[in-house]
């Protein structure tokens, strides 16, 4: 009998701050993993997408609601026996402990890092998404360098896509064959 878990076992949130690649890069992982991708800005209530259109950053009052969603979601999946791929910002460390509420040490962080000038860039020429490129620099503000928590995978985001991806699902593959839930 194998130890490896397997990919169902856990629960991956890939986060970073806005235009890291989370949406490309979790469906990639889900894909690889087999496992449904939930786009957590879906989930954000229509007064957080309104007040980020606008460029007000959110307040940890609104995230809260919407990080419990999410955290509802990873639990979900986890109580059912399945596996989820999520994309949330995730940015302070009180974030990810809530939704370590929830899921407990069936839960991996992929942290996409990349600085604030890449991002910028890419930001500035994606289109239809709602998330201003003047609320970059908050989002910097905000973040807490997550690389020090348990089961989290930083991934430097400064190549293209495909090496992002194929990156990510390494270290994953690494984690899981060394990690039971």
């Amino acid at each position: 009998m194998s130890t490896r878990p397997h990919s169902s076992s856990w629960a991956y949130v890939v986060m970073g701050v806005s235009g890291c690649g989370k949406t490309s890069v979790g469906k990639a992982i889900a894909a690889h993993l087999n496992l449904p991708f939930v786009e957590g800005d879906q989930l954000h209530p229509q007064a957080n997408v309104e007040k980020m259109s606008q460029g007000i950053p959110l307040t940890d009052d609104d995230r809260f609601p919407w990080l419990d969603k999410i955290g509802n979601g990873l639990a979900t999946a986890l109580a059912g026996g399945n596996g989820v791929v999520v994309s949330c910002s995730a940015l302070r460390k009180i974030y990810r402990d809530r939704l370590r509420a929830f899921s407990g040490e069936r839960l991996v962080f992929i942290f996409l890092n990349g600085s604030e000038e890449l991002l910028a860039g890419r930001m500035a020429a994606r289109k239809g998404h709602f998330m201003p490129v003047s609320l970059l620099r908050s989002q910097f503000a905000t973040l807490e360098d997550p690389s020090t928590e348990p089961h989290v995978i930083s991934i430097d985001i400064s190549g293209p896509t495909s090496e992002v991806v194929d990156m990510a699902i390494a270290a994953i593959d690494r984690h899981r064959q060394g990690h039971q839930p």
